[in-house]
């Protein structure tokens, strides 16, 4: 900083107004310090800062799986805001383990990150709570709840919004035989899709609906579907919980030769990328993932600037399979 004030010809207290943002700066004082930054390539030290200021301009994200695409959204949307604010996202995978969650907890928490983003594998995990109640660390859910007196901002998607039209739209035409392959059942969005999905399905006057939750993987959406298959009478809709379980469910279709959807429709949670290419084509409930993770990097920054926390619910859609 001392270089540049000699270069730029002003006092180093002048350097460090115009670097940390201070609005009393002239622009031509800001202009002559920001050349001099830019001629000799001078980069703040962000360890000196964070032991001077007790920021470390990062934050953990403690998914539950980076490979799912969803996921993957999740961290972009919230990766970019960060960036423009100065912040460094650093992600972790518990891979569904909640042992892993307790892990990564910890050592966001030794690092001294500024804040978390959580997408829990396991949302009643007692440890987990135990050491969440401790922590001073802002926190920001993504479709996770957790007990009042731990505080947190969440956004949390309203998953009935695109069940109740999908539902409307399949037992419009004579459906009333549903069933779910779930995920995970000990986190949100599992349980808010069997719930919105018995309850929109009794409203339509359907059967009760069979629901088999157990994990988000290929092989429980394989398994599980040809239990459905099994079944006698079969239902005629099958929902699905996530892309990672479809693939699955559409493998047992296929070598029972289950024909869609002539045989059985098929809707699943989530539109990722090649969706659109799927054959035969599929139903969707819908959601926005980048918008959710960019929305929790918004949460997170409110409480940095000592906001309360919030929460906020963004809505599902339906995408009937094309005709």
């Amino acid at each position: 900083m001392r270089i540049v004030a000699e270069r730029a010809g002003v006092a180093v207290s002048s350097v460090s107004r115009v670097l940390s943002g201070h609005e009393d700066v002239s622009s031509v004082m800001r202009n002559r310090v920001l050349d001099a930054v830019a001629a000799i390539g001078y980069e703040r030290d962000l360890l000196a800062q964070s032991l001077r200021t007790g920021a470390t301009y990062s934050v953990g994200f403690v998914a539950i799986d980076v490979a799912n695409p969803v996921i993957a959204l999740n961290a972009a949307g919230a990766e970019s805001l960060f960036r423009d604010a100065g912040y460094g996202l650093l992600i972790s995978s518990s891979g569904g383990d909640p042992d892993l969650d307790l892990h990564y907890l910890r050592h966001f928490e030794q690092r001294r990150v500024d804040g978390m983003i959580l997408s829990l594998a396991h949302e009643n995990n007692p440890d987990t709570l135990a050491l969440l109640r401790q922590l001073s660390t802002p926190l920001a859910l993504i479709d996770r709840t957790l007990p009042r007196e731990i505080p947190a901002s969440a956004v949390l998607h309203d998953h009935a919004t695109g069940i109740d039209a999908a539902v409307a739209d399949l037992a419009g035409r004579g459906h009333t035989r549903f069933a779910l392959v779930n995920g995970a059942p000990h986190v949100r969005p599992s349980k808010e899709r069997a719930r919105a999905l018995r309850r929109a399905v009794r409203a339509a006057g359907g059967e009760p609906v069979t629901v088999k939750a157990r994990a988000y993987s290929a092989e429980h959406g394989y398994t599980t579907t040809m239990s459905f298959l099994a079944a006698r009478p079969r239902p005629t809709v099958l929902f699905v919980g996530g892309n990672q379980i479809l693939a699955g469910a559409l493998r047992a279709l296929a070598e029972e030769g289950v024909r869609i959807p002539e045989d059985m429709e098929v809707v699943t949670f989530d539109k990722v990328a090649l969706s659109d290419f799927l054959r035969p084509p599929l139903g969707f409930v819908t959601r926005d993932p980048r918008g959710a993770g960019r929305l929790a990097a918004e949460l997170l920054l409110e409480q940095f600037d000592g906001a309360e926390p919030r929460t906020v619910t963004v809505p599902t859609a339906y995408e009937p399979a094309p005709r």
